[in-house]
């Protein structure tokens, strides 16, 4: 991934040392193993450990396999100008490659979703904070993109809150599904390795047995993760998309902060546009551009093939670290957001009092009217203040039909903008109950 969208935890994890150092632990781990089962001597196992503050030399490994053609053949060899050839011997010994890739690859997705998921809580409580703030902060509410009715801008960040939320479920339930390990070897039926070696290296690696491997752990686990951090992304670009349409100028309920010294256009002084935000909407894409990939991995020849191989060097350090700097990039911009209260409310008075149009419509029916009729009216006043931007109240007051059915007072009290507000405490409840 290229540095401009990287943050150094995540991209730490795709260094190659990270992945020759797990892939040294894992062997290290097995010959431990095959050492306490009396299958190698105790001595060469106890020799690979002497490698253990090695760090190793990624550009011989490199010339290595320049030579072999076969990365893991090519550590195993530097390994052994460490260790020793006598002793390293039994390095490897019943093993597949696939137990050394497959096993470092989800050790690393692991490492990967612990850091999404700290993600995923901080962009919580960013959300919560500002939910909270402006739980009472009355905005427009649209559909297809025109005045609905009154909602308010906690219970935007509220809605963003519980998808969120749903997110860090799916995440943790990602990280469980991807966190196993194989050490079964040739074709995975254990011919030349115990089970027991297996157990004993994933619980030092944090990871459990996968139940059945061919040679390969299967990549339905790895469907799953990269389609939950899919979803992931489109959560970040729903939240990126509203943003951008309240900083529209003609809108500007909210925008994002815009710091001294920032430019906004090179032709256009006065610009300050959603960079950020639109920045989020393109890493979103890059993200879901991993998913239909690793779907298509899970589709193997019989018990291994390596079509998904390079895939996976890609998508892997890829998608991760793009949606860990997404997160992170979305949590200051919600941390920062600026809100402008006095424009929700010119907004939502642009078209004076129609946006009650539904509770003149209801208390019409519940008057006796038929509500074809009852649509009737209140329609043909809308459209007035649509054309002529005249006060719908008024227009009602001067409407024989509706003031038959309602009178003065009835009709004034339609107009409460209380009344539309008056369940926020319950769905903040429902929201936060776990908090």
């Amino acid at each position: 991934m290229i540095p401009r969208y990287s943050r150094p935890e995540m991209v730490a994890i795709w260094d190659p040392a990270t992945k020759f150092r797990i892939w040294y632990e894992i062997e290290a781990h097995a010959c431990d193993a095959m050492a306490d089962l009396g299958v190698i001597p105790r001595e060469n196992a106890d020799a690979v450990w002497k490698a253990k503050d090695v760090e190793f030399d990624v550009a011989r490994i490199d010339e290595i396999e320049a030579v072999t053609k076969h990365d893991v053949i090519a550590f195993l060899t530097h390994l052994a100008e460490h260790v020793g050839s006598e002793e390293a011997r039994f390095v490897h010994q019943g093993m597949t490659s696939s137990d050394v890739l497959d096993t470092c690859f989800n050790v690393q997705l692991t490492r990967a979703a612990d850091i999404l998921i700290a993600d995923l809580e901080g962009l919580l409580a960013a959300l919560k904070r500002r939910a909270y703030e402006h739980k009472d902060t009355v905005r427009i509410g649209r559909s297809h993109g025109i005045h609905a009715e009154p909602t308010t801008m906690g219970l935007t960040f509220a809605r963003f809150y519980a998808e969120m939320d749903r997110n860090l479920s799916r995440m943790r339930d990602a990280r469980a599904e991807i966190a196993t390990g194989a050490i079964s070897g040739a074709v995975g039926t254990f011919a030349n390795i115990d089970p027991g070696v297996e157990d004993h290296v994933c619980a030092k690696l944090g990871l459990v047995p996968e139940p059945i491997s061919t040679q390969v752990i299967p990549r339905d686990r790895h469907a799953a993760f990269f389609a939950t951090l899919g979803v992931v992304a489109s959560s970040i670009e729903n939240i990126a998309v509203e943003i951008r349409h309240m900083q529209r100028t003609e809108v500007l309920e909210g925008a994002e902060f815009f710091s001294m010294g920032q430019k906004g256009s090179s032709a256009m002084p006065h610009k300050k546009n959603p960079v950020l935000t639109e920045n989020l909407t393109g890493l979103a894409r890059m993200v879901r551009s991993a998913v239909i990939p690793a779907m298509e991995n899970v589709a193997l020849w019989h018990e291994r093939d390596i079509s998904h191989s390079s895939v996976e060097r890609m998508i892997g350090p890829d998608a991760t670290i793009t949606l860990d700097f997404a997160l992170a990039r979305l949590t200051s911009v919600v941390d920062k957001m600026l809100i402008f209260p006095e424009n929700m409310l010119e907004n939502m008075n642009k078209f004076p009092g129609l946006v009650m149009s539904q509770r003149v419509l209801l208390a019409l029916t519940q008057a006796g009217v038929s509500r074809e009729d009852a649509y009737t009216y209140v329609q043909r006043n809308a459209l007035k203040v649509w054309e002529h931007r005249t006060d719908f109240k008024e227009e009602l007051l001067a409407d024989a039909d509706v003031t038959a059915a309602l009178s003065p007072a009835e009709i004034e009290e339609k107009f409460d903008l209380g009344y539309h507000t008056k369940h926020v405490d319950t769905i903040f409840a429902r929201v936060f109950a776990e908090d």
